[in-house]
């Protein structure tokens, strides 16, 4: 088990209170695109524009085989799920034995919101399989997709458990209010992960970029939001309501520290390889990866001092998927709050069942009382989101990122 012996977040919580301002759970809801329509580069922005990007529901029919074929093909983002091959523990052989349902499941498919988006982009406008039955994605990227018209619909009377066990934080995003195309997976934060053993504390977002020591040993979130939320408070400015030209100040302070060799490069759940390796000593970090991929311990998570953010990942079927209903039992599954909890207990991110926190003890006391699985009401209300974008503010300020990113 991993070494769970952090720092109380409550306390950690308290180093950036005096930093930023209070953000309501419904303006973090609020906090995705219902139009943004921009894709992973320049040339694919320029190949496929948003004319030929969206489906036609009614034209676009799925043909659900889930009565005669008992599998699931599943894609999500590294260290998400308990261990799939673990015999007599693992929740995905739980799930087998209750429902004979199999789960072809592909840890890490999804590395990046923006790089999975161009993955299934060219199937999907031309509303065709993407082989996958169920994916999960960030909830500003299921927005997208929403308004695409690249979801199914779910059958809520296939997950009696979502409708009664979801936490009211989660229950009505303004993206999809009554949830017929999204369910939460799990919730977290962004924040500064640092190798103790390496280096001194980093406590905020401006030492990460500016001290000596860390130059070339500390690496960002390809994921714009991510990344921007942090700049865009380092320079002073409101990450849930910006203008342009704050954002390319913003920009431009990033490429500073790109251009003098601090960051040593951008990426996705890979962070995590070079955190081990010691090719890097800090970085942009989300919560549960610090204690579940890298063990905790040494490895160090906290909010920097600027601010935190905070995000869901919700599991989305597509278009063209052939076992809905098999997934839809999938997500019933999770949100029994006996499976959840076990979910939880393992990959430590902010759980969305109801009813779990009194089941975990039997998997992990330890995380009992986690501040990083269940965060109080004081907590969620003092992290941002990024501010509601338009389709042609999120083309640009996508393209101005990956200029930055691709040097």
């Amino acid at each position: 088990m991993p070494d769970r012996s952090e720092p109380s977040l409550d306390r950690m919580v308290g180093l950036a209170a005096g930093h930023s301002r209070s953000l309501s759970r419904r303006g973090f809801l609020r906090g995705a695109s219902l139009s943004a329509l921009a894709l992973s580069s320049p040339s694919l922005l320029a190949a496929c524009g948003t004319e030929g990007a969206s489906v036609d529901q009614a034209a676009c029919k799925s043909t659900d085989l889930s009565a005669r074929e008992k599998v699931i093909n599943f894609s999500n983002w590294i260290g998400y799920v308990d261990p799939v091959n673990a015999k007599d523990t693992s929740t995905l052989e739980k799930f087998k034995q209750q429902t004979g349902i199999t789960v072809e499941y592909n840890n890490g498919d999804v590395n990046d919101n923006e790089a999975f988006f161009a993955k299934v982009s060219p199937q999907l406008q031309a509303c065709k399989s993407t082989g996958r039955d169920v994916f999960v994605l960030t909830d500003w990227m299921a927005a997208r997709m929403i308004d695409l018209g690249w979801l199914q619909k779910l059958d809520h009377s296939n997950m009696p458990n979502v409708k009664a066990n979801i936490i009211d934080f989660l229950r009505a995003p303004a993206w999809d209010p009554k949830r017929e195309y999204s369910v939460p997976w799990q919730s977290g934060m962004t924040g500064i992960c640092y190798n103790a053993e390496l280096t001194d504390p980093v406590t905020s977002f401006e030492q990460l970029l500016t001290r000596p020591d860390l130059k070339g040993k500390v690496e960002l979130l390809t994921e714009m939001r991510d990344t921007m939320l942090f700049m865009l408070l380092m320079n002073g400015s409101n990450p849930e309501d910006f203008t342009d030209e704050e954002f390319s100040e913003a920009i431009a302070l990033l490429q500073k520290y790109v251009d003098n060799g601090q960051v040593r490069r951008f990426t996705g759940n890979n962070y995590v390889d070079d955190m081990k390796s010691g090719d890097i000593v800090a970085c942009e970090a989300w919560s549960g990866d610090v204690i579940n991929l890298l063990g905790g311990g040494k490895y160090k998570w906290l909010p920097p001092e600027e601010g935190f953010a905070l995000w869901t990942d919700n599991m989305l079927v597509p278009n063209k998927a052939e076992h809905k209903t098999n997934v839809e039992k999938l997500m019933n599954f999770y949100y029994d709050p006996v499976n959840a909890a076990k979910l939880s207990a393992w990959n430590y991110y902010f759980c969305p069942v109801s009813g779990a926190q009194q089941e975990i003890a039997r998997f992990d006391k330890s995380a009992t009382n986690s501040d990083f699985i269940f965060l109080d009401d004081e907590t969620l209300d003092s992290g941002f989101s990024f501010m509601t974008l338009d389709a042609k503010q999120e083309q640009r300020y996508q393209r101005q990122f990956n200029e930055v990113q691709s040097g």
